[in-house]
């Protein structure tokens, strides 16, 4: 008897795949509904962008990383914040005690963000910044960036994340309830249109429920889910859904299931694009869905951490024969420590090495017409849209995240996964099987308490030079404007360019709205 297989979703699966388990593909690259990339030509056109994700405590630190791996070949910068930046406290904030620099670069005054980008043209470079509940200081902060180096905000080109609705369900970052936390989002939609900035306002992110313990499956529906939250309160707030829409990028995991993963990012192209149609009748290039892939860091293993690097090749193979539009691929070191020089750069190569060596640039989804392949995305999609009605069952994403349901699915998915490995059903390398005794490689860490004690410092030299009564009145103003409906992203501006820090911004919208309570379990 044939043992059975499943996918990492669960997809029962047969030995061998034919003409009747897959319908006749008669679509084509750059067509609605989009199944087998939104270019004709896709990579044959232009790569993807090679866009490595990085912070390193101190923006000097991390200005020197990202010069390296420009110089390196990378095409497109990805910003890692720390953790009191991303939560709204400034480095000398008591709850910020032994953070300050670990997760990312500090960043408390749109100084910190100058230097940062020191000698790097931002009229050339396409940054992306992972920041969700400050998402607008730190646009805010970029756009004054710009402003002082006289660069129009026309010309800036990148993503700012902003994502805050994945945060309640998986990651942990946010700051405000739900419903201010989509008001501020939507006027960065408004304000991004307004200024005709080639920037996308939102990425929204299946990537950290998947490290959360999502399934394929879960992570394109729930990823939807939000995203369409976000279209629904752009519609209600006047805004254009092709316009906005036409700027939405998206974030997926690439993880080791090779042809599941394909299948997800084809299937996920298509559901994208007929939920996009049937809901608010949206153009073509509205219907198209753009994302950037990250390999998956949850399933780096700190046992043998050099298979890792064969792990990250897969993944981003599957990436780029899924069609996706930039790719950070991980360091094999990342299970044990922040990455060295050495293994970001391989990690940069594995993608240079896909992209010029291996073939999967000279021609457009070349999975298309696989039986096996085909199966899997009608299977992807299919699963995908049940998990989007029970959504719209419970009223949409912002409230099925009041009720718990995306956070209950997704333990539930992770507790499955784990008993599944250490059943020994699920085999990971260097970790259930195959296993060895060795010794772990050293780990170097920078001093931390050190690094903090310096951006502290650098914190109350700005406070000090600041104008305290022009600071004081643009926080003021924009705390104002949080009581009643006024836009806020040009106020956010203001307040930026005298100064105030992410901290004491985030702070006068705390006083105003207040905190997301988790519900009672």
């Amino acid at each position: 008897m044939t043992e059975e297989r499943r996918t990492t979703s669960g997809i029962p699966l047969k030995p061998v795949y034919g003409p009747d388990d897959a319908r006749r593909l008669d679509e084509t690259p750059g067509a609605f509904p989009f199944t087998r990339g939104i270019h004709p030509d896709m990579y044959r056109g232009r790569l993807w962008t090679m866009r490595q994700y990085a912070g390193y405590g101190t923006a000097e630190e991390t200005n020197r990383r990202f010069r390296e791996l420009l110089e390196a070949g990378q095409t497109g910068l990805s910003v890692a914040f720390d953790l009191p930046t991303q939560m709204g406290y400034d480095s000398d904030a008591a709850v910020a005690e032994g953070e300050v620099g670990r997760a990312g670069v500090a960043i408390d005054t749109v100084d910190d963000l100058a230097r940062l980008f020191e000698g790097i043209p931002l009229d050339k470079v396409s940054t992306s910044m992972t920041i969700n509940a400050t998402a607008a200081i730190l646009l805010a902060m970029y756009i004054v960036v710009a402003e002082e180096r006289r660069v129009p905000r026309a010309a800036l080109r990148g993503t700012v994340q902003n994502d805050v609705l994945k945060e309640y369900i998986a990651r942990g970052t946010y700051i405000y309830p739900v419903e201010p936390s989509l008001r501020l989002i939507t006027d960065i939609f408004r304000f991004v249109a307004r200024e005709g900035m080639n920037f996308n306002p939102i990425s929204v992110s299946g990537y950290h429920m998947r490290e959360a313990g999502c399934t394929a499956v879960q992570e394109v529906a729930f990823t939807f889910a939000n995203g369409l939250e976000y279209l629904d309160h752009a519609k209600a707030a006047g805004l254009d859904v092709n316009a906005i829409a036409s700027q939405m990028s998206f974030f997926f995991a690439a993880h080791n299931d090779l042809f599941e993963e394909v299948a997800k990012f084809r299937a996920a192209r298509r559901l994208w694009a007929k939920l996009l149609r049937e809901r608010y009748d949206a153009n073509d290039k509205a219907c198209r869905l753009r994302f950037h892939t990250q390999t998956g860091g949850s399933t780096l293993t700190a046992q043998q951490p050099l298979n890792n690097v064969v792990r990250v090749a897969v993944q981003a193979l599957a990436a780029t024969l899924g069609g996706t539009q930039s790719l950070h691929t991980n360091a094999y070191d990342e299970a044990l420590a922040l990455p060295t020089a050495a293994s970001a750069r391989l990690a940069l190569r594995t993608q240079q090495i896909l992209a010029h060596e291996s073939g999967v640039s000279h021609t457009v989804d070349p999975f298309a017409g696989s039986y096996y392949v085909e199966f899997l995305t009608d299977e992807v999609e299919r699963r995908a849209c049940e998990l989007l009605d029970e959504v719209a069952q419970l009223g949409g994403a912002a409230r099925a995240i009041e009720a718990g349901h995306f956070q209950d699915a997704i333990a539930r998915a992770a507790y499955e996964h784990q008993r599944a490995v250490e059943r020994g059903e699920r085999v990971v390398v260097g970790v259930n099987e195959f296993t060895e005794d060795e010794p772990l490689p050293p780990i170097p860490a920078p001093d931390y308490s050190e690094l903090a004690e310096r951006q502290k410092t650098r914190l109350r030299a700005s406070r000090a030079q600041r104008d305290p009564t022009t600071c004081d009145s643009a926080v003021a103003a924009l705390a104002e404007a949080a009581r009643g409906d006024t836009p806020l992203m040009e106020l956010m501006v203001d307040a930026v360019r005298a100064r105030a820090t992410v901290g004491e911004i985030s702070d006068a919208l705390r006083a105003v709205w207040g905190t997301f309570q988790r519900r009672a379990a």
